[in-house]
This record gives C-alpha cells, structure tokens and sequence, in this order.
C-alpha cells in the first residue's frame, strides 16, 4: 500500500494549483488530506474529476474552516468519522478508514494558535486522541497520519532555539503530547527510516522561508509497533508544491 498525507490548505485552492496533476504523480493507493476548507458537497464538487476512488469527506460545522478527506481505491470495511467526543467532533478533523489488516486514521491536530490561545484545548485534544487510537488499536494495528501540528524533536524545526516555549507546534506541552503517541508504541515512519535526515513539511507563507528552507517537520505517519516491519518506505515529497505544505508517503507491504 502507498498512502500519502497532505494538508492541502484549502481544496478549492488546491485544484487552482495543478491538484489533479500532483495526484496523478503519486498514484496513491490512499491520499488522506487536511484543511479541506469546505463542506462535503463542496469537497466531492471540487475534486469530481478525479476517478477511480471512494471518497470519504468530514467538514467542520465552521464553514471555510479544517476538514478532513480520504480517498482510497479499495472500498474501506468501515469508515467511521470523529472520535465520539463532543468537544472535538464540531470541526471535521478525524476519518478513520477500516481495511483487512489496518486502520487508517487522518487527523488534523488543533492548533495552539495565535499567543497559544488553544494551548489548554489542544492538550485535552492530545490526550483524548491518543486515547481514541489505542481503543482503535485493540482491534487492529493503526495507522494515523495527517498534520499533527508539532515538531517533534530539535532535528524537525529549522530554528528550534527561536520557537522553543514561544511558538505554537513547538511548545512543551505540544512536545509531550507526541511523545505519549511515541511511548505508547506508535513509531514515526519517517525518522524510524531516516534518523537523522533533516527534511521539512511545513514552511511559512512569510519572507521566503519555503525558498530558503526553513521549516518544519509536522507532518506524520505514525505506524503501531506491532506492524513496522511493513515499513518498506517513507518519503517526505518537497518537489510536490500547491500548498504550504508538501505530502508525505509511506510504503507498507503487504
């Protein structure tokens, strides 16, 4: 299986930047996306030129605002959409995506936000989460993926020193969070295979930063331990623009 995560910042926009072009490159047995910005009937109306896929969408109750996507070649088992917690089931950001040997689970992680006004959300987020794919787990091994809107480690973000405490996606607490999903037996696809490669995902729309390479690495594919012998590759696609971010990929076999 070769699933990809982007986060797409924004569908529409998407499409006007040679979305269906970048999907044609990667082939994807699974794409799961991120900040769809729009609702499902604006989701599947966008993107209805793309074939050969089921479409899976779940939008915020916001208008314009997160959302999350799957589209996958084989017909999932189940899908399952949120967590069942209604503080975080209002802005579209989990699909679960059952299959024989896995599931697959898209997330877009809260943001802190601006002066971390989502700080205290995001770590009772973190923790509901985590326990939301443990249960999960019980049944099969998981796979989530998405923008988990944190650097996880000094080696993840160009300026670790300047964002350190001070910038939402680089606070301890955010920093904790990841570490649970790490302890608990998820291991990061990318760093498991390239541990010590310094690559980015993310790159602020300010001063040129994507030109001059100063990033952040936010974007995951969190595998359970118990399946990351399948782990046959894991990419982090630069090359891939019409977005702030860039896809991420991991090969499984079968």
């Amino acid at each position: 299986m070769r699933l990809y995560s982007w986060n797409v910042n924004g569908i529409r926009a998407a499409m006007k930047k040679d979305f269906v072009g970048s999907f044609e490159k990667m082939q994807p047995d699974v794409l799961c996306l991120q900040e769809t910005k729009a609702q499902d009937d604006q989701v599947l109306e966008a993107v209805a030129e793309i074939e050969h896929y089921h479409v899976y969408c779940n939008s915020a109750e916001k208008k314009g605002y997160s959302g999350t996507a799957i589209f996958s070649k084989t017909e999932p088992l189940s899908i399952q959409y949120d967590m069942g917690v209604e503080e975080h089931d209002q802005e579209g950001r989990v699909i679960a995506a059952e299959y024989e040997h896995l599931t697959l689970v898209t997330v877009y992680v809260p943001n802190s936000g601006n002066e971390l006004k989502r700080l205290d959300y995001r770590q009772r987020w973190d923790k509901d989460f985590h326990a939301y794919l443990k249960k999960l787990e019980e049944a099969k091994p998981v796979v989530v993926c998405g923008d988990l809107n944190v650097a996880h480690q000094e080696i993840d973000i160009a300026r670790p020193k300047a964002n350190y405490n001070k910038t939402a996606g680089y606070m301890q607490e955010e920093i904790d969070g990841m570490d649970r999903l790490v302890e608990s037996g998820f291991v990061d696809s990318f760093r498991y295979l390239h541990p010590d490669e310094v690559k980015y995902s993310w790159w602020s729309m300010r001063a040129g930063a994507r030109a001059r390479n100063v990033g952040w690495r936010i974007d995951y594919f969190l595998i359970s331990d118990a399946i990351k012998n399948k782990v046959k590759n894991a990419e982090i696609l630069n090359d891939i623009m019409g977005s702030d971010h860039c896809p991420v990929m991991v090969e499984l076999d079968d």
